[in-house]
């Protein structure tokens, strides 16, 4: 892949695929305009490539407060008007965090509306994405994932990278967004992964109504018919099945009754909607149902335009003619894995000292009991000999320690990499802290609060 070499090309050009592999760089106009005409000034002709990246993040942070007040009237107009659909694609611009099922990669979109900073930006991070992409692709032995769909679920979560990224405590964007982006492909693989495993009645259970909504939004729906369907769908999981199960994947269908009851729940339910509406059969509630699972799946696999669409609004010629060519060989995959280790053992020393202050802060009692089980190798029961009490007493309080460990795990996890603690996600980071503690305790017989080896945890369950 031939990398940029000017800071023109770098904030200004966006990454193109063809057969899955890169095609070159294309140029949108307007940035180039707007980083032109800043480059030709004297006092910043000579500026860095960081402090470029300083200064379009902190515009951005600008920019994006204004946008989001701005874009907080409009909603308001909007809603009222029931344009919901028109009002995301307004804001969302060049980089909606879900594309659409006919969004062509962030590379090949007018991004007219959208802030310049944020089209800077993305423009700076397309090989960091890239590189991230193809590391995600290369470890998935025998697997259908292309690299070209990697690459446009990674980069459409810009804005929420920039959104944590802080240039006065971390120095390198670069490093930050490409972990980031790793953890956002192997976050969408998972949630493919677990609907391709279920069936349509699966799914519905499985879905939380954070992502309903959002597969809903994404098909261009009102707000009053994104209320109605999840009306309908709460009343589904309500009837069909009280409470769920995580193995609970290929589901027979509801019987009548069973609709019947459904159709009665939403009947019951649908005054306390904005738009009521009139009464619905149980046909029209799984007619809704069936639409729903159909948008999520098709969230969940959008579809990327191909590089040989027609050029908008012309006669002849493709999107890839405009593409330029240039063979040159990129050291970008040597530097970048560098610093992909140096992001890596920061990550650990952070695992650790998120651990580390945790344990310190559990009270006495449980930080002996720990001690007690990791350090000296009893067991519960000879545990609860020492101090006098039921062995349940000692079961329940090591859990109750433990749960408190993972929840500041998880927490930090989902705040810092951006992981969305998922059942499976959570499961692997319960096997990895009580590795953690094992190690803590035993190998360096140490005492709370002394560092644990850099055992590189944080790749194991990313």
């Amino acid at each position: 892949m031939r990398s940029r070499q000017t800071l023109l090309e770098i904030f200004t050009t966006f990454l193109q695929f063809e057969e899955d592999t890169f095609r070159g760089w294309a140029t949108d106009a307007r940035l180039r305009r707007s980083m032109q005409s800043r480059l030709e000034q004297p006092d910043e002709a000579t500026a860095s490539e960081q402090v470029w990246v300083t200064y379009w993040h902190k515009r951005w942070r600008q920019e994006a407060g204004e946008d989001t007040e701005t874009r907080r009237q409009r909603d308001t107009g909007t809603q009222r008007s029931g344009d919901a659909g028109t009002r995301r694609n307004r804001d969302a611009g060049t980089f909606t965090p879900h594309p659409t099922p006919h969004t062509l990669h962030p590379s090949l979109l007018t991004p007219h509306p959208s802030p310049p900073s944020l089209g800077h930006l993305s423009a700076y991070l397309q090989e960091s994405c890239y590189w991230s992409a193809q590391r995600i692709v290369a470890q998935l032995h025998q697997s259908q994932q292309r690299l070209s769909d990697c690459f446009q679920v990674a980069i459409v979560a810009v804005p929420k990278i920039l959104n944590a990224f802080d240039s006065d405590q971390l120095p390198s964007l670069k490093t930050y967004a490409s972990q980031a982006f790793s953890n956002t492909i192997r976050d969408d693989l998972r949630r493919r992964r677990e609907a391709d495993r279920c069936n349509d009645w699966g799914l519905l259970l499985k879905l939380s109504r954070k992502q309903l909504t959002e597969a809903l939004q994404n098909a261009g729906l009102g707000s009053d018919d994104i209320d109605r369907y999840l009306l309908a769908w709460t009343c589904f999981e309500a009837v069909y099945l009280p409470r769920k199960a995580p193995g609970l994947r290929q589901l027979a269908a509801p019987d009548r009754q069973t609709w019947d009851a459904i159709a009665d729940r939403y009947n019951q339910q649908r005054q306390q909607l904005t738009a009521p509406g009139s009464d619905c059969t149980p046909e029209t509630l799984e007619r809704w149902l069936m639409s729903c699972v159909s948008r999520v799946r098709a969230y969940l696999y959008p579809r990327v335009t191909s590089l040989n669409a027609p050029k908008p609004g012309q006669d002849a010629g493709e999107l890839q003619d405009d593409v330029p060519t240039n063979d040159r060989d990129s050291l970008l995959a040597d530097l970048i894995n560098a610093e992909e280790t140096q992001a890596r053992q920061a990550q650990q020393h952070q695992i650790n000292a998120v651990l580390q202050e945790s344990l310190a802060k559990l009270d006495p009692t449980m930080q002996e009991l720990l001690q007690h089980y990791y350090q000296a190798g009893l067991t519960q029961q000879q545990i609860a000999q020492q101090f006098a009490v039921q062995q349940y007493t000692i079961s329940r309080k090591l859990t109750k320690a433990r749960e408190t460990l993972l929840f500041a795990l998880t927490h930090w996890s989902q705040e810092t990499l951006h992981i969305s603690p998922t059942s499976a996600v959570v499961k692997s980071m319960s096997a990895i802290l009580e590795e953690w503690l094992q190690i803590h305790y035993q190998v360096h017989d140490s005492p709370v609060g002394k560092t644990s080896p850099d055992r590189d945890f944080s790749q194991e369950y990313l």
